[in-house]
């Protein structure tokens, strides 16, 4: 499908809202809305077999839409075998992995979320062992395999060198991506985040740290975008105009020679006017030993620059850990969403309780009405 023809792909909310009432202000965006402008960042669980989601992602994901967030994501889900980030991640390259995301989908609608699904390639920081077996990299051997990237350029001194995409490696991956998307759709899904952030595959393309291509997909900023809007394209293809797209990045590499924040403008605007809805934003990942300032929603600030710049929505994320604080970010309009990550693992039931602190009626499962009353 051409850029132009997607284009002109309906989308009902292409207008920045404004912060409404604040956190618990509803958010539509295509046909979607959202019951408040909480979200559960993707979160790499390690906890499948071959892909397939279990009982633990029903529970993991299940008690965070009791918990009262408006948006449930699952962790980075891979769109091919050879890109997960461990042998245990998440999948949707096959059909089998349907019937388990559907079990997660449909409990999640019952509490009145709207589930979403990131769809990631790692890349060059692929089979990798899980953090609380040391993280390192794996022998390319069984249970390992080889990783792919945009140049034969490891990730960490000592990693299994990458092995370079050749050009029909490329249209079979954005291929691989509307194929995620198209199971997606079969399991129940009603947002589609693609990860193109935390120094994997696509932002592997994006990044001249780790891009050291000489053909269209490398160099200039138009070659370094070039993939990630083919993907955007392909699954805005696949995907039905209803439904929202999103889209994550890394605003900047924090480190010399990287991705920069104007960079991640550009890339939002033309990533908007090929059907995405909101940008997801991040920072960091493509290179170790990164010098990151961090504190309290230190990356708020990314957010708010590619809102007001580019004209599109976007989610914040980071160190986001207050109801009051949460509530500021959407009323002083720097971003649309705020996604949670470790806070939402300490406390699932995070929303229920910023409520309350911002004086706002609860509506907890009437399981549970007891304990919020």
């Amino acid at each position: 499908m051409k850029s132009e023809e997607i284009d002109r792909r309906p989308s009902p909310q292409r207008a920045i809202p404004d912060g409404g009432d604040g956190l618990f202000a509803p958010l539509t965006i295509r046909e979607v809305t959202f019951g408040n402008r909480i979200a559960v960042s993707p979160m790499c669980q390690y906890s499948s077999d071959d892909g397939l989601a279990n009982d633990w992602h029903l529970v993991h994901l299940g008690s965070r839409a009791v918990g009262g967030a408006g948006l449930v994501m699952t962790e980075a889900t891979a769109v091919e075998a050879r890109g997960r980030i461990s042998p245990a991640d998440l999948g949707i390259w096959a059909d089998e992995h349907i019937p388990g995301l559907a079990r997660v989908t449909g409990f999640i609608k019952q509490q009145g979320a709207v589930p979403g699904v990131q769809l990631a390639h790692a890349g060059r920081k692929a089979n990798t062992a899980r953090p609380w077996e040391g993280g390192g990299a794996l022998p390319i051997a069984a249970p390992g395999w080889q990783p792919v990237a945009p140049s034969a350029v490891p990730f960490r001194s000592g990693d299994p060198t990458p092995v370079a995409l050749a050009r029909a490696d490329l249209a079979a991956i954005v291929e691989a991506f509307a194929a995620a998307a198209r199971r997606a759709l079969q399991a129940g899904f009603q947002v589609v985040e693609l990860h193109a952030a935390h120094g994997y595959l696509l932002h592997q393309f994006l990044s001249p740290l780790s891009n050291r291509r000489t053909d269209e997909y490398g160099g200039a900023l138009d070659n370094r975008l070039r993939l990630t809007l083919e993907v955007i394209e392909a699954v805005r293809g696949v995907w039905p105009p209803a439904l929202p797209l999103l889209l994550r990045v890394s605003a900047q590499d924090w480190a010399e020679g990287g991705w920069q924040v104007a960079e991640s403008v550009e890339l939002a605007r033309r990533a908007r006017a090929r059907g995405v809805d909101l940008i997801d934003v991040s920072s960091g990942g493509v290179v170790p030993g990164a010098k990151v300032v961090i504190g309290p929603g230190y990356q708020v600030p990314f957010a708010a620059t590619v809102r007001a710049e580019a004209g599109v929505m976007t989610g914040a994320v980071g160190l986001i850990t207050e109801a009051r604080q949460a509530d500021a970010i959407i009323r002083g309009g720097q971003a649309d969403l705020v996604l949670l990550a470790r806070e939402l693992l300490r406390d699932p039931y995070w929303p229920l309780h910023a409520a309350r602190a911002l004086g706002v009626a609860t509506h907890p499962p009437v399981q549970y009405a007891r304990a919020f009353g």
